[in-house]
């Protein structure tokens, strides 16, 4: 099951396969969070390593993250990929970090999968049009993205009007998005986004970055 590329110095830990992209800090994060053990693996994608045959095993559409845990629901090791599906599934593991009630659960994956379905692609989108395609095209890839990062934008700062985080507490969903929002300021679009008019976000994410475990899980696993 385990990648050849990596050595395992503890099976018994949850394995941890990423690269510190926003979809890879939010699962450091969440075993930071948990206090699970766990063991990460660099996964370089700058050097293709999301692209090993048996990697692909664990991962079929050759991304990161992905966990190996040793101790599954049914006692034996289970694979997982998916940011999204990781965080539920760490989640409903602990029962932390999502409330335990269907309808408490559903509202934090309400959250959760607007960042899969909208935040991520749209704001990753924004990113490589305003960052790295700048001069090689048109306009219009920067201009359409940008205008939806900055709805997008829009309806968090109104959900988080009178709230510390999206749900009643701190959980998975405000793990997941605020990954991304420090990505719109690694790609150095504060100013083309207005990302200062927000400012329910920005002292969101404030509160979000003080955490401990968000420290600690931030450049986790440290690239090389």
């Amino acid at each position: 099951m385990y990648p050849s590329r990596f050595e395992i110095q503890h099976p018994e830990r949850i394995q941890l396969y990423s690269f510190p992209t926003p979809n890879g800090r939010k699962v450091a994060i969440a075993l930071e969070e948990l206090e699970l053990p766990y063991e990460p693996h660099l996964v370089h994608i700058l050097k293709g390593h999301q692209s090993d045959a048996d990697y692909l095993r664990l991962s079929p559409n050759g991304k990161i993250p992905v966990i190996v845990d040793p101790s599954g629901p049914e006692g034996g090791p289970v694979s997982i990929m998916e940011s999204g599906a990781i965080l539920h599934y760490l989640a409903r593991k602990t029962g932390k970090l999502m409330p335990t009630d269907p309808v408490g659960e559903n509202q934090v994956l309400q959250w959760l999968f607007f960042q899969v379905g909208h935040i991520g692609p749209m704001f990753g989108q924004f990113g490589h049009f305003f960052k790295f395609a700048k001069g090689k095209t048109d306009s219009y890839g920067q201009e359409r993205y940008g205008a939806e990062s900055k709805r997008l934008l829009g309806v968090l700062d109104q959900r988080l009007e009178g709230r510390d985080w999206l749900v009643d507490d701190y959980s998975i969903a405000d793990i997941a998005i605020a990954p991304w929002i420090a990505g719109l300021e690694w790609y150095g679009a504060q100013e083309v986004l207005e990302m200062d008019s927000f400012q329910n976000v920005s002292a969101w994410m404030a509160r979000f970055r003080e955490r401990p475990a968000v420290q600690r899980g931030w450049d986790v696993p440290t690239v090389e």
